[in-house]
């Protein structure tokens, strides 16, 4: 269906399909409370997400917590949502940067707490809140380069 979708809709209605932002992939219907989820993260501190826009129109944003080796905390994944609302409305935009602090990109989660999370299920939410948060990354529309040096 959406194939025919996109092949019937005009060149402007099929990029609006591609590149709709602040929708989630999920809902109640699907076992999903987003404001749970986020209580759940906040609980695991650490790190941060830094954003700096330059007037040339090329964002930084900086994974920051080379203690765990910029790992994802909690706090961390909620402000990756923050910062990628804030790209999408930035209008001058053009590009954006991924990198580490300290030579190193990411190791990935932090697993405490991962470990640390009760159920399956909050491991479930934790993963659709990021593949949500992702999904709209992914359709930010800026050229994304990730730098990746070191570890």
């Amino acid at each position: 269906m959406a194939k025919s979708l996109l092949k019937t809709a005009s060149l402007s209605g099929r990029t609006k399909l591609l590149h709709q932002t602040g929708l989630s992939l999920y809902s109640t219907s699907h076992g999903f409370y987003e404001e749970e989820v986020k209580k759940t993260l906040q609980q695991f501190p650490g790190g941060s997400i830094d954003l700096q826009k330059e007037d040339n129109g090329i964002g930084i944003l900086t994974l920051n917590n080379p203690s765990r080796m910029n790992a994802f905390s909690g706090v961390m994944m909620l402000q990756l949502l923050e910062k990628v609302i804030e790209l999408e409305n930035w209008t001058e935009g053009k590009g954006l940067i991924v990198r580490g602090a300290k030579n190193t990109f990411s190791s990935g989660s932090d697993l405490n707490a991962v470990k640390s999370l009760g159920t399956p299920e909050d491991g479930m939410a934790v993963c659709m809140f990021m593949q949500n948060t992702l999904t709209r990354f992914m359709r930010l529309p800026l050229i994304s380069v990730a730098l990746v040096q070191g570890w």
